[in-house]
């Protein structure tokens, strides 16, 4: 998983930047009933709204449809957003702030590249979408006709289940207490499912119990207690800790052997195609990665899982493919270090999702994929590009049509970083010697396909073909005499 934003690693970007408004991995939520009756319940002696001419920008006709459409799922009442921009009362006193960092691209947060890769609830914005702001803010933020306004989103955390009612509910096994500042908090939660026979699982909805102090969540599975041991260790080594769980960056501290996909602000749960779902062992625990953003005041937190089964056996069994490289040795001071990964498939897949994933001075990706030579030659298939990488903003981007690859393609990753003093987030000051870790400090260099085998009996030979080329990919990376 969000999705969905300040650097988690340097107290000092939250002075610098906006603050929770970048904490929101792509997103918006509200309920409206507030803002319509402050404009209808206006008394004489109030200002009323500036008017509009024709010609005019106005909230009503231009900037309501696009904050609906790519803000208000985190920017509403509960949400994750730092205020709301529901109303026209709210867009309008927060207009400087909105026109400034959508001009810089820092909101809406959807780092994948436009056009390369088609994804699902793409919040892109074009540069006239981006001039439309900082006309209306120029312009004295006019509300037009409000009448003729779109209605607004409706967001009732407090409503069902999207789904309809979960065949299995679980919960943090108790609540989870985020200090008011300090850095942000990535916490593994181990929860028993104590299923007993294994299952096949078709949908997932993740309910956060406070939206504003959850910056994203990844559902994990391990079938082997391994993070119940790191649970315990970790209680050992810091016996001050009295919260349940246990602290790591990156991933959850083991190999898992599955997960139930992932959360950002404003993501909703969705069903996996028909014949599609992911196999669920019995005996697993489920292990949530949450990543708390502190919000200026203590806020506890505990969060709920819904998982639904599938009805019937699926015809193809979610296959999580890796494509990565563990050789990963950056040098001080080197601003445009590349680590490249391939692996030519040797059967059909169809791909439904991607995640890539780095660490903190990885500075932009490439993953796509290269069709077997044809008379024409070679051709090329984006999946997914990300120019200004950044940690907090990582997600699972889900394609809006599944990606049919034949046997013989090859997928290929190309990540750049710069462990230079000019990246801002580079968590050295100086720069120091980066390899490859679990630390913070560390870096990671993998892209997560979530997708199947055309054909079910191929399942087996993709994930050897898979752990083979993942293994020439890990050659070590020894310290060297002196940096």
């Amino acid at each position: 998983m969000s999705n969905e934003l300040t650097n988690s690693t340097q107290n000092n970007e939250r002075s610098t930047r906006p603050r929770r408004i970048r904490t929101v991995s792509g997103l918006m939520s509200l309920v409206i009933a507030g803002g319509f009756t402050l404009l209808l319940s206006r008394t004489h002696s109030e200002a009323l709204p500036p008017s509009a001419t024709p010609a005019e920008v106005t909230f009503a006709h231009d900037i309501a449809p696009l904050l609906y459409a790519n803000c208000v799922s985190c920017h509403h009442d509960g949400g994750g957003g730092p205020f709301p921009l529901m109303t026209y009362k709210d867009a309008a006193k927060h207009a400087d702030l909105v026109a400034q960092v959508t001009a810089s691209h820092q909101m809406p947060p959807w780092k994948a590249e436009a056009n390369y890769g088609t994804f699902m609830n793409e919040r892109h914005l074009s540069e006239e979408q981006i001039a439309l702001f900082a006309k209306w803010n120029e312009a004295g933020k006019p509300a037009g006709d409000l009448a003729a306004a779109p209605a607004p989103p409706n967001f009732d955390h407090d409503a069902e289940w999207a789904l309809g009612k979960p065949d299995l509910v679980v919960q943090l096994p108790e609540t989870f207490t985020v200090p008011a500042d300090g850095r942000d908090i990535y916490r593994c939660f181990v929860i028993p499912l104590n299923v007993t026979e294994d299952h096949f699982v078709s949908a997932v909805e993740y309910r956060p119990s406070n939206r504003s102090v959850v910056h994203h969540a990844i559902l994990y599975l391990d079938q082997a207690g391994q993070a119940r041991q790191l649970e315990k260790q970790f209680h050992t080594d810091h016996p001050e800790d009295k919260q349940a769980g246990y602290s790591r960056f990156g991933g959850p501290g083991f190999l898992p052997g599955g997960g139930l996909g992932g959360w950002a602000p404003g993501a909703m749960p969705a069903l996996l195609p028909p014949d599609v779902a992911r196999t669920l062992p019995k005996g697993s625990d489920l292990i949530i990665q949450t990543h708390f953003h502190p919000t200026g005041k203590p806020e506890t937190e505990r969060s709920t899982v819904g998982i639904y089964f599938a009805k019937q056996a699926p015809q193809h069994k979610l296959l999580p493919l890796i494509l990565g490289n563990r050789s990963i040795n950056i040098k001080p001071g080197d601003k445009n270090y590349v680590v490249t990964s391939d692996w030519t498939l040797p059967a059909p897949i169809t791909l439904i999702g991607i995640t890539p994933h780095a660490h903190l001075v990885c500075k932009s990706m490439d993953v796509w994929a290269t069709l077997p030579s044809t008379a024409d030659g070679e051709q090329k298939v984006p999946l997914i590009r990300i120019a200004d990488w950044d940690f907090n903003w990582q997600g699972t981007y889900r394609y809006a049509a599944p990606m049919h690859l034949p046997a013989g393609a090859t997928l290929h990753m190309q990540y750049i970083y710069d462990n230079s003093a000019d990246n801002e987030r580079n968590p050295n000051t100086p720069p120091k010697r980066v390899r490859m870790g679990e630390q913070t400090t560390d870096e990671m260099a993998y892209c997560f396909l979530e997708g199947f085998a055309d054909r079910p009996l191929d399942t087996l030979s993709l994930k050897l073909s898979m752990m083979s080329r993942l293994r020439k990919n890990a050659t070590p990376t020894p310290a060297p005499a002196a940096n």
